[in-house]
């Protein structure tokens, strides 16, 4: 492939960022390829940080998305600490924070999330930690390993696994949320059970539907605040609350920006030469017939390689069902699909070794497995036809369900 006179730029350092930039030497281009960086550290993969690394069974080394000299052996500018401030459509130029102006030949923005604070009094205090970087992973396993009272706000997908780590390492802990269980908007009153049950029984205490006010120490954490004045003693806080997609350069670019980046099915922006991936892009889905924007490790490991091939003039669309995974307890669980609209949910197991179905108009538009393994290419394929599905079929076990 002949060699393009400017470098494809991408910009951030992720684990979307690291598989376009393999995607692009994968496909022959030998042009130049430069990834910006704010992280000191090299691509990683996200999921262990609240999984096996937190909880020390993953090593440092297995985070990584390539060995240390793959980018230097592949000849990938990796620029490390150094943040993208400006993109300057007009003359194709991004802007870094050490003043240097990058020329770009195609762009893409692989910018990720930022925790979301909590706005309260005394969040800033030492002992208050988000879960986001590998240094946060780090310091919350450094944290853990003192034992003692630890408090997570927010009943999500981070707040949970942290959750369970902290119990593995010994941690008295209380999770604070301020809907009527975990998971809930998520998974329903139904599902939401289950996880509620799982952490119970493994010593969890949970304070629903209650908002925190305040954070008291003495420039250590000490206390949680509750709204109805009940004071939780905390040696450490970890705040799960969700993540807010970095769209400032976009924006500030002029690009459309909605709940994240604005882009079409080949992650292309409205500017043909800047792409987005990852958890920034809200991408237009052909099989669900809307823009949609995912924040999991799927979404980035496969969104990569597509807009890498999209840079490259290629026919590549991204269509891939939304896919996630956790690992708490004895808990292993797979969901595929997207259950907005859902009208119905269907059951098929029990305890903690099931399969559920969401149904819109007697169609399956997702599915968890729990502790049930190799069924998510046939829940995915039988979300995939849109076929109407006899609901007591879904839930009989003796019954295959495609």
């Amino acid at each position: 492939m002949a060699t393009n006179d400017r470098p494809y730029v991408i910009v951030g350092g992720g684990l979307a960022a690291a598989k376009a930039a393999e995607t692009l030497r994968a496909e022959g281009f030998d042009g130049e390829v430069t990834i910006i960086a704010a992280e000191q550290e090299r691509p990683y993969e996200r999921p262990p940080l609240s999984k096996g690394y937190l909880q020390g069974s993953t090593e440092l080394h297995e985070v990584y998305v390539h060995e240390e000299g793959w980018y230097r052996d592949h000849q990938v500018d990796l620029r490390l600490g150094v943040p993208a401030t400006r993109v300057d459509r007009a003359a194709r130029l991004v802007e870094l924070g050490n003043g240097e102006r990058l020329p770009y030949g195609k762009l893409l923005l692989a910018t990720g999330a930022t925790p979301r604070p909590l706005p309260v009094d005394g969040a800033d205090q030492d002992g208050v930690h988000y879960l986001r970087t590998l240094a946060d992973s780090q310091a919350l396993r450094a944290a853990f390993g003192h034992g003692g009272d630890v408090v997570v706000i927010g009943a999500g997908w981070i707040g949970l696994e942290t959750a369970a780590a902290a119990r593995k390492a010994g941690c008295r802990v209380t999770v604070v949320e301020s809907g009527p269980g975990p998971l809930y908007r998520v998974l329903g009153s139904r599902l939401s059970g289950v996880f509620a049950e799982l952490h119970r029984r493994n010593g969890v205490r949970f304070r629903f539907e209650g908002g925190v006010t305040a954070l008291r120490g003495d420039g250590h954490v000490r206390e949680v605040v509750l709204a109805d004045g009940e004071a939780l003693p905390a040696d450490e806080v970890v705040i799960g609350i969700g993540a807010a997609p970095n769209v400032e350069l976009a924006r500030e670019a002029g690009l459309e920006v909605n709940s994240g980046i604005v882009v079409d099915a080949a992650l292309r922006t409205a500017d043909p030469d800047i792409h987005a991936a990852g958890d920034v892009a809200e991408a237009m889905h052909p099989l669900l017939g809307r823009r949609i924007r995912v924040e999991h490790w799927a979404n980035a490991l496969n969104q990569g390689p597509v807009a890498a091939r999209a840079m490259l003039g290629q026919d590549a669309v991204y269509d891939l069902l939304p896919y996630f995974y956790t690992d708490q307890y004895e808990l292993g669980m797979e969901f595929s699909g997207d259950i907005e609209g859902h009208d119905q949910v269907v059951i098929r197991g029990s305890d903690l070794e099931f399969i559920a179905f969401w149904l819109r108009e007697g169609r399956v538009v997702a599915g968890m497995n729990v502790n049930v393994w190799e069924v998510v290419d046939d829940i995915q394929a039988l979300i995939r036809s849109g076929r109407v599905v006899d609901p007591e079929i879904l839930a009989n076990p003796d019954i295959p369900f495609i």
